[in-house]
Parts: structure tokens; C-alpha cells; sequence
């Protein structure tokens, strides 16, 4: 059985109005690797990740996962495939006459909604038992298992960027989309997040992050593409990108 290509985006252009938020831009991530993807605000970063989760049509470009063309898939679609993407914060919804969830709820309705049932895996739904059993291991994985029964619309910022790479991970995927991860997170979350996500590469996972800096992600990540409006400017190992003079130029520290 051929080993898995992991993921392949290319030439993709996606226009608003007269802007060009993305232009001709193109990337790789393998199992087994972090890759980040790093520009200042507005070059482009959401808009690619929304066109790879299925998220936004792009005017132009292609992405497939393991030589799979997913360019015209919705987003449940590229789900089911193992494309997940990660948000910052939840969507809002309107109130609940039960109330807000609480963190351990958030992932457990994840983990339930992910169970793929006897159509895809040929094996029964798990129990609400394996559900919880389930929940409380993410939970664990992340580090948030002491704010499990927090609500989790209130929760601090951190918490609320590691519940929701908790529902992520409920999918198992086989590319995880992270943006902006860093956002809001101590030192100390920091660095078990890095940990986190050299794990799950070590696991076979296509780690892809997306960052406004390089700093935070120099650490992590073994191929960093640079976006500046919209273009790829410079691709490569981390050391290398950063000494490019194109990339000092174009994108924070």
C-alpha cells in the first residue's frame, strides 16, 4: 500500500471585489511534519486555510490529500476525508434553555458527532460512555482537564483555543489546520502545545499552523511557507526562510 502523500494545494487565487486576498499561492504538508504557514495580518493565511477546509471557493487553484482531488468537496466532505480544521474561538450561537456547555461537554458533542458509525468504519457507534471516556482523554491531552466542568462560552482565551484543538483531535484527522494557535496562550501552554503538535507529527499527523510571526512557530515547525499579499515569497526549511532577505522584510519577527 503506497505511503500517504498528505496534503497539496496549488495556484490557489481567491479575490474580494478588486482585492486579491490570495494570489497564486501554493503549499505541501506531509504526515509526520509541522508546517507553518506565517505572514503579518491580511496576507492571506485565514482566507488559504478557509479555501483548504472547504470553507471558501477560490476563483482558481487546486487541493487535493493524498493524490485525492478535493477541490469542489464541501467541507463535511474534506472532514470525512481528514482535513479538520481547529478554530480560535467557537461560533456563536444563540442561548440554549439548557444552558451553555460546559468544556467537557463542548468535546464531548466533537467526539460524538465524529464517531463515523458502521457506514465508513464498519463498527458500531460508541457508547455515551465511550463518548465521555473519550472527551476526558482530549481534555487530558491538552492540558485543560481542570477546567472541564467551566463553561466553556466563559472560559479564559487559552482554554477556549485548546477546547477547540480538543474537538479537532476528537476527528482524528489526517491534516489538522491550526490558526493562529498561539494567540492567548501563557509560556508555559506555549511550550506543551509545541510538544503537543510534535507529537501528533510523530503520530503521522500533516500538521499545518498558521502564524502571524515566525518566532513562535521557529521552534515547531520543520518547513515554513512565508505569504506576503497573498504569494508564497519564500518556502524551506525554518532557518533558511528566516535569513531570507525577502522574508525580513515582509513579516514580523
Amino acid at each position: 500500500m503506497p505511503a500517504p502523500e498528505g496534503l497539496r494545494v496549488a495556484d490557489v487565487t481567491v479575490r474580494f471585489g478588486s482585492v486579491m486576498a490570495v494570489d497564486g499561492a501554493g503549499l505541501t504538508a506531509h504526515p509526520g511534519t509541522v508546517t507553518g504557514l506565517v505572514g503579518r495580518d491580511g496576507a492571506g493565511k485565514t482566507t488559504l486555510c478557509d479555501v483548504i477546509a472547504g470553507l471558501r471557493r477560490p476563483a482558481a487553484g487546486t487541493v487535493h490529500l493524498d493524490g485525492r482531488d478535493l477541490t469542489g468537496s464541501a467541507a463535511r466532505v474534506r472532514a470525512r476525508h481528514g482535513i479538520v480544521r481547529a478554530f480560535q474561538r467557537p461560533a456563536a450561537r444563540p442561548a440554549s434553555p439548557f444552558g451553555a456547555p460546559t468544556v467537557r461537554e463542548s468535546v464531548q458533542a466533537a467526539v460524538r458527532r465524529s464517531d463515523p458509525g458502521p457506514a465508513r468504519w464498519g463498527r458500531r457507534r460508541g457508547t455515551g460512555r465511550d463518548s465521555a471516556r473519550r472527551a476526558e482523554e482530549l481534555l487530558a491531552r491538552v492540558g485543560i482537564a481542570e477546567y472541564a466542568d467551566r463553561c466553556a462560552r466563559d472560559a479564559p482565551p487559552a482554554v477556549a483555543v485548546l477546547t477547540q484543538l480538543a474537538r479537532a483531535l476528537a476527528a482524528d484527522p489526517a491534516v489538522l489546520l491550526l490558526d493562529e494557535a498561539w494567540t492567548g496562550l501563557p509560556v508555559r501552554r506555549s511550550r506543551a502545545l509545541e510538544v503537543l503538535l510534535r507529537d501528533l507529527a510523530a503520530e503521522g499527523v500533516a500538521v499545518l499552523v498558521a502564524c502571524g510571526a515566525l518566532e513562535p512557530v521557529m521552534g515547531v515547525c520543520d518547513v515554513l511557507h512565508v505569504l506576503d499579499a497573498g504569494r508564497v515569497i519564500a518556502a524551506g526549511p525554518p532557518a533558511e526562510v528566516r535569513a531570507d532577505r525577502r522574508v525580513r522584510d515582509a513579516c514580523p519577527a
